[in-house]
Protein backbone atom coordinates (compact mmCIF):
# COMPACT_ATOMS: atom_id res chain seq x y z
CA UNK A 1 0.00 0.00 0.00
CA UNK A 2 0.74 3.69 -0.44
CA UNK A 3 2.66 4.91 2.08
CA UNK A 4 0.48 8.32 2.19
CA UNK A 5 -2.50 6.31 1.84
CA UNK A 6 -1.75 4.84 4.78
CA UNK A 7 -1.00 7.61 6.53
CA UNK A 8 -4.51 8.88 5.44
CA UNK A 9 -6.06 5.23 6.76
CA UNK A 10 -4.63 6.72 10.11
CA UNK A 11 -6.73 9.67 10.20
CA UNK A 12 -10.26 7.96 8.69
CA UNK A 13 -11.91 8.34 12.81
CA UNK A 14 -10.85 11.86 12.29
CA UNK A 15 -12.36 12.67 9.13
CA UNK A 16 -16.24 13.87 8.87
CA UNK A 17 -18.54 15.52 6.29
CA UNK A 18 -20.31 18.30 6.31
CA UNK A 19 -22.97 18.43 3.50
CA UNK A 20 -24.28 21.95 3.11
CA UNK A 21 -26.76 22.47 0.35
CA UNK A 22 -25.92 25.66 -2.25
CA UNK A 23 -27.16 27.67 -4.85
CA UNK A 24 -25.69 27.18 -8.37
CA UNK A 25 -26.04 28.63 -11.76
CA UNK A 26 -24.23 27.47 -14.59
CA UNK A 27 -22.03 29.67 -16.89
CA UNK A 28 -23.83 30.80 -20.24
CA UNK A 29 -22.21 32.53 -23.08
CA UNK A 30 -23.92 34.17 -25.85
CA UNK A 31 -22.67 34.59 -29.82
CA UNK A 32 -21.51 37.84 -29.01
CA UNK A 33 -19.33 37.43 -26.00
CA UNK A 34 -15.41 38.38 -25.91
CA UNK A 35 -13.86 35.61 -25.24
CA UNK A 36 -10.13 36.91 -26.69
CA UNK A 37 -8.15 34.28 -25.77
CA UNK A 38 -8.70 30.50 -26.03
CA UNK A 39 -6.85 29.09 -23.72
CA UNK A 40 -8.49 30.64 -20.78
CA UNK A 41 -10.76 27.26 -19.10
CA UNK A 42 -14.48 27.72 -20.34
CA UNK A 43 -17.53 25.78 -18.34
CA UNK A 44 -19.10 24.79 -21.62
CA UNK A 45 -18.29 24.20 -25.31
CA UNK A 46 -18.63 21.20 -27.33
CA UNK A 47 -15.32 19.39 -28.06
CA UNK A 48 -16.00 16.39 -30.35
CA UNK A 49 -14.08 13.85 -32.89
CA UNK A 50 -15.08 12.80 -36.03
CA UNK A 51 -14.13 9.01 -35.61
CA UNK A 52 -14.32 7.43 -39.12
CA UNK A 53 -14.42 4.00 -40.08
CA UNK A 54 -13.97 3.89 -43.87
CA UNK A 55 -10.68 3.35 -45.65
CA UNK A 56 -9.15 2.30 -42.20
CA UNK A 57 -8.31 -1.20 -42.66
CA UNK A 58 -6.19 -1.54 -39.22
CA UNK A 59 -9.49 -3.36 -37.68
CA UNK A 60 -9.67 -6.18 -39.76
CA UNK A 61 -5.74 -6.73 -39.67
CA UNK A 62 -6.46 -7.51 -36.09
CA UNK A 63 -8.45 -10.44 -33.67
CA UNK A 64 -12.16 -8.82 -31.79
CA UNK A 65 -10.26 -8.70 -28.95
CA UNK A 66 -7.42 -6.31 -30.03
CA UNK A 67 -9.79 -4.45 -32.13
CA UNK A 68 -11.71 -4.11 -29.32
CA UNK A 69 -8.64 -2.67 -27.26
CA UNK A 70 -7.44 -0.13 -30.16
CA UNK A 71 -10.88 1.37 -30.13
CA UNK A 72 -10.74 1.65 -26.22
CA UNK A 73 -6.91 3.19 -26.73
CA UNK A 74 -8.61 5.86 -28.99
CA UNK A 75 -11.86 6.98 -26.95
CA UNK A 76 -9.51 7.40 -23.70
CA UNK A 77 -6.59 9.30 -26.21
CA UNK A 78 -9.23 11.26 -27.19
CA UNK A 79 -10.79 12.00 -24.17
CA UNK A 80 -7.04 12.19 -22.53
CA UNK A 81 -6.87 15.25 -25.32
CA UNK A 82 -10.21 17.26 -23.69
CA UNK A 83 -12.82 15.83 -25.56
CA UNK A 84 -16.70 16.03 -24.32
CA UNK A 85 -17.68 13.78 -27.57
CA UNK A 86 -17.56 11.29 -30.16
CA UNK A 87 -18.94 10.98 -33.56
CA UNK A 88 -18.29 7.40 -34.43
CA UNK A 89 -18.69 5.99 -37.95
CA UNK A 90 -21.33 3.46 -37.51
CA UNK A 91 -22.59 2.97 -41.08
CA UNK A 92 -20.66 4.35 -43.92
CA UNK A 93 -21.75 2.45 -47.14
CA UNK A 94 -25.31 0.54 -46.61
CA UNK A 95 -23.24 -1.51 -44.21
CA UNK A 96 -22.55 -1.68 -40.36
CA UNK A 97 -20.33 -1.68 -37.06
CA UNK A 98 -23.02 -2.88 -34.82
CA UNK A 99 -24.92 -6.04 -35.38
CA UNK A 100 -27.93 -5.65 -37.75
CA UNK A 101 -30.44 -7.85 -39.29
CA UNK A 102 -31.05 -5.32 -41.89
CA UNK A 103 -27.43 -4.05 -43.22
CA UNK A 104 -24.06 -6.75 -43.29
CA UNK A 105 -21.22 -5.97 -41.26
CA UNK A 106 -18.80 -3.24 -42.82
CA UNK A 107 -15.65 -5.40 -44.70
CA UNK A 108 -13.52 -2.24 -42.79
CA UNK A 109 -14.05 -4.35 -39.36
CA UNK A 110 -13.95 -7.93 -40.52
CA UNK A 111 -12.61 -7.70 -44.11
CA UNK A 112 -15.44 -9.20 -46.19
CA UNK A 113 -18.25 -7.31 -46.25
CA UNK A 114 -21.11 -9.15 -44.88
CA UNK A 115 -18.64 -11.32 -42.70
CA UNK A 116 -19.44 -11.59 -38.88
CA UNK A 117 -16.73 -10.91 -36.69
CA UNK A 118 -14.53 -14.47 -35.50
CA UNK A 119 -15.69 -13.84 -31.98
CA UNK A 120 -19.67 -12.13 -31.54
CA UNK A 121 -18.87 -8.43 -30.56
CA UNK A 122 -20.45 -5.13 -30.94
CA UNK A 123 -18.15 -2.00 -31.60
CA UNK A 124 -20.92 0.30 -31.01
CA UNK A 125 -21.85 -0.86 -27.59
CA UNK A 126 -18.42 -0.64 -26.38
CA UNK A 127 -17.70 2.57 -28.08
CA UNK A 128 -20.92 3.87 -26.48
CA UNK A 129 -20.21 2.08 -22.75
CA UNK A 130 -16.79 3.82 -22.70
CA UNK A 131 -18.04 7.06 -23.73
CA UNK A 132 -20.40 7.61 -21.04
CA UNK A 133 -17.95 5.86 -18.19
CA UNK A 134 -15.86 8.76 -19.39
CA UNK A 135 -18.75 11.23 -19.16
CA UNK A 136 -18.82 11.71 -22.58
CA UNK A 137 -21.38 11.85 -25.84
CA UNK A 138 -21.59 9.97 -28.63
CA UNK A 139 -22.93 10.66 -31.62
CA UNK A 140 -23.84 7.63 -34.02
CA UNK A 141 -22.44 9.35 -37.46
CA UNK A 142 -24.54 7.31 -40.86
CA UNK A 143 -23.87 8.52 -44.30
CA UNK A 144 -27.57 8.26 -45.33
CA UNK A 145 -27.38 7.59 -49.22
CA UNK A 146 -24.05 6.20 -49.70
CA UNK A 147 -24.18 2.55 -50.90
CA UNK A 148 -21.06 2.14 -51.77
CA UNK A 149 -17.41 4.17 -52.58
CA UNK A 150 -16.86 1.71 -55.09
CA UNK A 151 -19.74 0.73 -57.09
CA UNK A 152 -17.85 -2.37 -58.62
CA UNK A 153 -17.32 -3.99 -55.14
CA UNK A 154 -18.36 -6.56 -54.14
CA UNK A 155 -21.45 -6.80 -52.45
CA UNK A 156 -23.19 -9.17 -49.54
CA UNK A 157 -26.45 -10.40 -50.45
CA UNK A 158 -27.91 -8.15 -47.53
CA UNK A 159 -26.67 -5.20 -48.59
CA UNK A 160 -29.67 -3.15 -49.68
CA UNK A 161 -28.54 -2.56 -52.71
CA UNK A 162 -28.93 -6.09 -53.63
CA UNK A 163 -32.06 -6.88 -51.47
CA UNK A 164 -33.95 -3.01 -53.52
CA UNK A 165 -31.87 -2.23 -56.44
CA UNK A 166 -34.39 0.05 -57.89
CA UNK A 167 -33.72 1.98 -55.11
CA UNK A 168 -29.68 3.04 -56.28
CA UNK A 169 -28.34 4.48 -58.69
CA UNK A 170 -24.16 5.01 -60.04
CA UNK A 171 -22.61 8.28 -60.28
CA UNK A 172 -18.81 9.44 -60.01
CA UNK A 173 -17.55 5.52 -59.68
CA UNK A 174 -19.62 5.48 -56.46
CA UNK A 175 -22.98 3.45 -55.56
CA UNK A 176 -25.84 6.25 -54.30
CA UNK A 177 -29.66 5.56 -52.49
CA UNK A 178 -31.64 7.08 -54.92
CA UNK A 179 -32.94 10.58 -52.64
CA UNK A 180 -35.95 10.84 -55.29
CA UNK A 181 -37.23 7.24 -55.23
CA UNK A 182 -40.28 7.39 -52.20
CA UNK A 183 -38.75 4.71 -50.42
CA UNK A 184 -35.61 5.71 -49.86
CA UNK A 185 -37.13 7.48 -47.11
CA UNK A 186 -38.56 4.47 -45.08
CA UNK A 187 -35.66 2.43 -45.92
CA UNK A 188 -33.36 5.14 -44.36
CA UNK A 189 -35.52 5.68 -41.49
CA UNK A 190 -36.00 2.16 -40.60
CA UNK A 191 -32.45 1.88 -40.55
CA UNK A 192 -32.54 4.65 -37.67
CA UNK A 193 -35.67 3.58 -35.53
CA UNK A 194 -33.12 0.49 -35.34
CA UNK A 195 -30.38 2.13 -33.85
CA UNK A 196 -31.97 4.07 -31.59
CA UNK A 197 -34.47 1.85 -30.14
CA UNK A 198 -31.72 -0.41 -29.36
CA UNK A 199 -28.60 1.92 -28.12
CA UNK A 200 -29.05 4.76 -25.17
CA UNK A 201 -27.50 7.06 -27.58
CA UNK A 202 -26.95 10.75 -27.65
CA UNK A 203 -26.84 11.96 -30.55
CA UNK A 204 -27.66 10.86 -34.27
CA UNK A 205 -25.11 12.71 -36.69
CA UNK A 206 -25.93 13.14 -40.93
CA UNK A 207 -22.57 14.48 -42.78
CA UNK A 208 -22.23 15.93 -46.20
CA UNK A 209 -23.22 13.49 -47.93
CA UNK A 210 -26.40 14.51 -49.58
CA UNK A 211 -26.84 14.53 -53.18
CA UNK A 212 -23.40 13.76 -54.84
CA UNK A 213 -20.36 16.12 -55.05
CA UNK A 214 -20.73 16.89 -59.29
CA UNK A 215 -18.47 15.12 -61.34
CA UNK A 216 -16.90 17.42 -64.23
CA UNK A 217 -18.97 16.34 -67.35
CA UNK A 218 -21.05 13.62 -65.77
CA UNK A 219 -24.59 14.08 -65.30
CA UNK A 220 -26.65 12.41 -62.37
CA UNK A 221 -28.92 9.63 -64.07
CA UNK A 222 -31.87 10.23 -62.08
CA UNK A 223 -33.95 12.13 -65.30
CA UNK A 224 -36.83 8.58 -64.97
CA UNK A 225 -37.30 8.90 -61.15
CA UNK A 226 -37.63 13.12 -61.49
CA UNK A 227 -40.67 11.98 -64.68
CA UNK A 228 -42.58 9.65 -62.55
CA UNK A 229 -42.40 11.67 -58.94
CA UNK A 230 -41.67 14.61 -59.48
CA UNK A 231 -43.62 15.66 -62.74
CA UNK A 232 -46.53 13.28 -61.74
CA UNK A 233 -45.77 15.20 -58.15
CA UNK A 234 -46.88 18.98 -59.76
CA UNK A 235 -43.21 19.98 -60.04
CA UNK A 236 -42.46 21.84 -63.77
CA UNK A 237 -39.77 20.45 -65.67
CA UNK A 238 -37.29 23.19 -65.00
CA UNK A 239 -37.71 22.25 -61.40
CA UNK A 240 -35.51 19.54 -60.86
CA UNK A 241 -33.25 21.38 -58.08
CA UNK A 242 -35.88 22.39 -56.13
CA UNK A 243 -37.53 18.66 -56.49
CA UNK A 244 -34.16 17.45 -55.34
CA UNK A 245 -33.79 19.62 -51.96
CA UNK A 246 -37.80 19.15 -51.29
CA UNK A 247 -36.53 15.12 -51.03
CA UNK A 248 -33.69 16.13 -48.70
CA UNK A 249 -35.99 18.29 -46.86
CA UNK A 250 -38.13 15.42 -46.36
CA UNK A 251 -35.39 13.24 -45.24
CA UNK A 252 -34.38 15.55 -42.86
CA UNK A 253 -38.06 15.97 -41.65
CA UNK A 254 -38.79 12.53 -41.72
CA UNK A 255 -35.51 11.68 -39.85
CA UNK A 256 -36.62 14.39 -36.90
CA UNK A 257 -40.01 12.50 -36.45
CA UNK A 258 -38.95 9.24 -35.71
CA UNK A 259 -36.72 10.41 -33.31
CA UNK A 260 -38.97 12.43 -31.35
CA UNK A 261 -41.63 9.73 -31.48
CA UNK A 262 -39.07 7.28 -29.75
CA UNK A 263 -35.70 9.09 -27.87
CA UNK A 264 -37.17 12.96 -28.16
CA UNK A 265 -33.95 13.89 -25.77
CA UNK A 266 -31.37 12.80 -28.65
CA UNK A 267 -29.84 15.23 -30.61
CA UNK A 268 -29.87 15.52 -34.23
CA UNK A 269 -27.03 17.44 -36.33
CA UNK A 270 -25.66 17.67 -39.59
CA UNK A 271 -22.30 18.70 -41.23
CA UNK A 272 -22.73 20.36 -44.06
CA UNK A 273 -20.15 21.67 -46.63
CA UNK A 274 -18.82 24.82 -45.31
CA UNK A 275 -19.86 27.14 -48.13
CA UNK A 276 -24.21 27.19 -47.97
CA UNK A 277 -24.56 29.91 -51.03
CA UNK A 278 -21.78 32.51 -52.47
CA UNK A 279 -23.36 35.92 -52.90
CA UNK A 280 -22.67 35.58 -56.42
CA UNK A 281 -25.49 33.09 -56.31
CA UNK A 282 -28.40 34.49 -53.50
CA UNK A 283 -27.94 37.90 -51.64
CA UNK A 284 -28.10 36.24 -48.06
CA UNK A 285 -25.28 33.55 -49.51
CA UNK A 286 -21.40 34.42 -48.29
CA UNK A 287 -18.57 36.22 -50.02
CA UNK A 288 -16.73 32.98 -51.21
CA UNK A 289 -16.73 31.58 -54.58
CA UNK A 290 -16.82 27.88 -53.65
CA UNK A 291 -19.37 24.95 -54.33
CA UNK A 292 -22.60 25.06 -52.50
CA UNK A 293 -24.58 22.90 -50.48
CA UNK A 294 -27.58 24.29 -51.74
CA UNK A 295 -26.88 24.59 -55.20
CA UNK A 296 -24.85 21.49 -55.39
CA UNK A 297 -25.11 19.33 -52.73
CA UNK A 298 -29.54 19.72 -52.68
CA UNK A 299 -28.88 20.47 -48.97
CA UNK A 300 -30.99 23.31 -47.61
CA UNK A 301 -29.40 23.28 -44.00
CA UNK A 302 -31.21 26.61 -43.24
CA UNK A 303 -34.28 25.86 -43.30
CA UNK A 304 -34.16 22.31 -42.03
CA UNK A 305 -32.69 24.75 -39.11
CA UNK A 306 -35.64 27.22 -39.36
CA UNK A 307 -38.25 24.59 -39.26
CA UNK A 308 -36.71 23.29 -35.64
CA UNK A 309 -35.42 19.45 -37.53
CA UNK A 310 -31.77 19.69 -36.55
CA UNK A 311 -30.01 20.31 -32.65
CA UNK A 312 -26.50 21.40 -34.13
CA UNK A 313 -24.76 22.03 -37.24
CA UNK A 314 -21.11 21.84 -38.10
CA UNK A 315 -20.32 23.64 -41.08
CA UNK A 316 -17.35 21.72 -42.53
CA UNK A 317 -14.95 25.15 -42.33
CA UNK A 318 -11.61 23.22 -43.42
CA UNK A 319 -10.51 26.35 -45.03
CA UNK A 320 -7.80 28.62 -43.10
CA UNK A 321 -7.84 31.91 -42.92
CA UNK A 322 -6.88 34.44 -45.80
CA UNK A 323 -8.40 32.00 -48.18
CA UNK A 324 -9.15 33.50 -51.59
CA UNK A 325 -12.46 31.36 -52.57
CA UNK A 326 -13.25 30.38 -49.00
CA UNK A 327 -12.34 32.18 -46.12
CA UNK A 328 -12.63 30.95 -42.67
CA UNK A 329 -12.70 34.56 -41.15
CA UNK A 330 -15.35 35.03 -43.83
CA UNK A 331 -17.76 32.07 -42.93
CA UNK A 332 -17.71 31.53 -39.27
CA UNK A 333 -19.22 34.87 -38.72
CA UNK A 334 -21.41 34.49 -41.87
CA UNK A 335 -23.15 30.64 -39.93
CA UNK A 336 -23.07 32.66 -36.92
CA UNK A 337 -25.41 35.19 -38.42
CA UNK A 338 -27.60 33.07 -40.13
CA UNK A 339 -28.65 30.23 -37.90
CA UNK A 340 -31.49 30.73 -35.48
CA UNK A 341 -29.95 30.84 -31.67
CA UNK A 342 -32.44 27.59 -30.97
CA UNK A 343 -29.67 25.70 -33.73
CA UNK A 344 -26.37 25.42 -31.73
CA UNK A 345 -23.53 26.12 -34.37
CA UNK A 346 -19.94 24.55 -34.04
CA UNK A 347 -17.38 24.74 -36.20
CA UNK A 348 -15.84 21.41 -37.95
CA UNK A 349 -12.02 22.09 -37.87
CA UNK A 350 -9.80 20.57 -40.35
CA UNK A 351 -6.75 19.68 -38.02
CA UNK A 352 -3.75 19.28 -40.73
CA UNK A 353 -4.73 22.06 -42.95
CA UNK A 354 -5.02 23.80 -39.42
CA UNK A 355 -1.88 22.87 -38.09
CA UNK A 356 0.44 23.17 -41.41
CA UNK A 357 -0.45 26.78 -41.59
CA UNK A 358 -0.32 27.49 -37.94
CA UNK A 359 -3.44 29.00 -37.26
CA UNK A 360 -4.98 26.94 -34.49
CA UNK A 361 -5.34 30.02 -32.04
CA UNK A 362 -6.75 32.30 -34.09
CA UNK A 363 -9.15 29.74 -35.71
CA UNK A 364 -10.33 29.23 -31.71
CA UNK A 365 -10.52 32.69 -30.97
CA UNK A 366 -12.96 33.03 -33.63
CA UNK A 367 -14.93 29.94 -33.24
CA UNK A 368 -15.12 30.91 -29.35
CA UNK A 369 -16.67 33.71 -30.07
CA UNK A 370 -19.56 32.78 -32.51
CA UNK A 371 -19.80 29.19 -32.08
CA UNK A 372 -20.40 26.58 -29.32
CA UNK A 373 -17.79 24.32 -29.99
CA UNK A 374 -15.83 22.37 -32.24
CA UNK A 375 -15.39 19.27 -34.31
CA UNK A 376 -12.24 18.21 -35.12
CA UNK A 377 -11.25 16.21 -38.68
CA UNK A 378 -10.43 13.64 -38.70
CA UNK A 379 -10.15 11.95 -34.83
CA UNK A 380 -6.79 10.39 -36.55
CA UNK A 381 -4.70 13.29 -37.00
CA UNK A 382 -5.67 14.27 -32.89
CA UNK A 383 -4.53 10.76 -32.25
CA UNK A 384 -1.24 10.98 -34.42
CA UNK A 385 -0.73 14.57 -32.60
CA UNK A 386 -0.44 15.89 -36.36
CA UNK A 387 1.39 18.93 -35.85
CA UNK A 388 1.17 18.98 -32.11
CA UNK A 389 -2.82 19.47 -32.15
CA UNK A 390 -2.90 16.69 -29.36
CA UNK A 391 -0.18 18.66 -27.26
CA UNK A 392 -1.84 21.94 -28.03
CA UNK A 393 -5.27 20.76 -26.91
CA UNK A 394 -4.20 18.81 -23.39
CA UNK A 395 -1.93 21.74 -22.74
CA UNK A 396 -4.11 24.97 -23.47
CA UNK A 397 -7.33 24.87 -25.14
CA UNK A 398 -8.74 22.00 -23.58
CA UNK A 399 -6.87 21.46 -20.51
CA UNK A 400 -9.66 21.76 -18.55
CA UNK A 401 -13.06 19.75 -18.29
CA UNK A 402 -16.16 21.29 -20.11
CA UNK A 403 -19.47 20.23 -20.04
CA UNK A 404 -21.72 20.29 -23.02
CA UNK A 405 -24.11 23.25 -24.23
CA UNK A 406 -27.13 22.99 -22.55
CA UNK A 407 -29.62 21.37 -25.27
CA UNK A 408 -32.53 23.40 -26.46
CA UNK A 409 -35.27 23.05 -29.49
CA UNK A 410 -38.02 20.88 -29.83
CA UNK A 411 -38.55 19.86 -26.28
CA UNK A 412 -39.07 23.25 -25.24
CA UNK A 413 -38.61 24.20 -21.70
CA UNK A 414 -37.52 21.70 -19.18
CA UNK A 415 -36.35 21.84 -15.80
CA UNK A 416 -32.66 20.64 -13.85
CA UNK A 417 -32.40 17.49 -11.94
CA UNK A 418 -32.47 17.15 -8.47
CA UNK A 419 -29.41 17.49 -6.49
CA UNK A 420 -27.79 14.41 -5.52
CA UNK A 421 -28.96 13.95 -1.93
CA UNK A 422 -27.62 11.38 0.51
CA UNK A 423 -23.73 11.39 -0.09
CA UNK A 424 -21.04 9.04 2.10
CA UNK A 425 -17.64 8.23 2.63
CA UNK A 426 -16.69 5.23 1.82
CA UNK A 427 -13.42 2.97 2.90
CA UNK A 428 -12.25 -0.10 0.41
CA UNK A 429 -8.90 -1.62 -0.02
CA UNK A 430 -7.99 0.69 -2.24
CA UNK A 431 -8.46 4.44 -0.58
CA UNK A 432 -11.55 6.26 -0.25
CA UNK A 433 -14.08 7.28 -1.85
CA UNK A 434 -17.61 9.80 -1.89
CA UNK A 435 -20.31 8.08 -2.95
CA UNK A 436 -23.89 9.11 -3.36
CA UNK A 437 -27.39 7.59 -4.34
CA UNK A 438 -27.85 7.31 -8.68
CA UNK A 439 -31.14 8.59 -8.99
CA UNK A 440 -31.24 8.20 -12.48
CA UNK A 441 -34.41 6.89 -14.43
CA UNK A 442 -34.36 5.00 -17.28
CA UNK A 443 -36.13 7.26 -19.86
CA UNK A 444 -36.80 10.44 -17.89
CA UNK A 445 -34.27 12.65 -19.82
CA UNK A 446 -34.89 15.37 -16.30
CA UNK A 447 -33.27 13.38 -14.18
CA UNK A 448 -29.70 12.72 -13.46
CA UNK A 449 -27.91 11.18 -15.98
CA UNK A 450 -24.05 11.97 -15.50
CA UNK A 451 -22.44 13.62 -12.19
CA UNK A 452 -19.96 16.40 -11.79
CA UNK A 453 -17.33 16.54 -9.09
CA UNK A 454 -15.49 19.66 -8.33
CA UNK A 455 -12.26 19.91 -5.54
CA UNK A 456 -11.28 23.29 -4.06
CA UNK A 457 -7.85 23.36 -2.19
CA UNK A 458 -8.23 25.10 1.36
CA UNK A 459 -8.18 28.79 0.47
CA UNK A 460 -9.37 28.66 -3.29
CA UNK A 461 -13.19 30.07 -3.98
CA UNK A 462 -15.64 27.57 -4.07
CA UNK A 463 -18.48 27.87 -7.55
CA UNK A 464 -19.33 25.81 -9.91
CA UNK A 465 -18.68 28.49 -12.68
CA UNK A 466 -15.04 27.59 -12.77
CA UNK A 467 -14.28 24.09 -14.98
CA UNK A 468 -10.45 24.48 -12.88
CA UNK A 469 -12.02 22.59 -10.74
CA UNK A 470 -14.04 19.62 -12.39
CA UNK A 471 -12.20 16.51 -11.38
CA UNK A 472 -14.59 14.13 -12.53
CA UNK A 473 -17.54 13.85 -15.11
CA UNK A 474 -19.29 10.38 -15.18
CA UNK A 475 -22.36 8.28 -15.01
CA UNK A 476 -20.53 6.75 -11.59
CA UNK A 477 -22.15 7.95 -8.23
CA UNK A 478 -18.36 7.26 -7.07
CA UNK A 479 -15.26 9.02 -6.74
CA UNK A 480 -11.99 8.20 -6.01
CA UNK A 481 -10.04 10.79 -3.59
CA UNK A 482 -6.69 11.53 -4.02
CA UNK A 483 -4.14 11.18 -1.36
CA UNK A 484 -3.86 14.92 -1.49
CA UNK A 485 -7.61 15.36 -1.27
CA UNK A 486 -7.55 13.49 2.25
CA UNK A 487 -4.10 14.96 3.43
CA UNK A 488 -4.16 18.45 2.84
CA UNK A 489 -6.26 19.54 5.93
CA UNK A 490 -9.40 20.66 4.42
CA UNK A 491 -10.57 19.96 0.79
CA UNK A 492 -13.97 21.16 -0.41
CA UNK A 493 -16.04 19.37 -2.79
CA UNK A 494 -19.24 20.16 -4.81
CA UNK A 495 -21.43 17.29 -6.62
CA UNK A 496 -23.66 18.26 -9.18
CA UNK A 497 -26.08 16.22 -11.50
CA UNK A 498 -26.62 16.40 -14.98
CA UNK A 499 -29.44 15.42 -16.85
CA UNK A 500 -29.55 14.40 -20.24
CA UNK A 501 -29.98 17.98 -21.76
CA UNK A 502 -26.90 18.89 -19.85
CA UNK A 503 -28.84 21.23 -17.22
CA UNK A 504 -26.90 21.02 -14.15
CA UNK A 505 -28.39 20.82 -10.46
CA UNK A 506 -27.58 22.85 -7.08
CA UNK A 507 -24.91 21.43 -5.75
CA UNK A 508 -23.95 19.78 -2.26
CA UNK A 509 -21.16 20.57 -0.36
CA UNK A 510 -18.81 18.87 1.46
CA UNK A 511 -15.77 19.50 3.59
CA UNK A 512 -12.96 17.07 4.47
CA UNK A 513 -11.11 17.84 7.61
CA UNK A 514 -8.69 15.83 9.19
Amino acid sequence: MHRRYAEARHLLPALFLTLVLLSSCSLSRGRGTELPDPRQPLKRELRAAWLPTIYRSEYAQLSPYDAADLLLQRVETLHQLGCNAIFFQVRAEGDAWYPSALEPWSKYLTGRQGQAPEEPWDPLELVLEACHERGMELHAWINPYRGASNASAELAPTHPARRYPELFIRYGGQLLMNPGHPQSIPYITSVVKDLVTRYDLDGLHFDDYFYPYPKAGEELQDEETFRAYGLGKGYARGEKARWRRDKVNELIRATRETLLELRPWMRFGVSPFGIYRNASTAPEGSQTAGLQSYDDLSADVLYWAHEGWVDYVVPQVYWNRGHKVADYDVLVPWWAEQLPRTTQLYIGQHVGRTMEGRQLREKLQLSRHYAQGNVWWPADDLLRNVGGIGDSLATSYQRYPALLPVQRGVLGKTKAPAAPSRIWLEDDREGFSLCWEDSHQKDDPESPYLYVVYAFPRGTKVSTKDPRYIRQISRSNRYRLTIDELLDGEHQFLVTALNRFWQESKPHKLKIRP
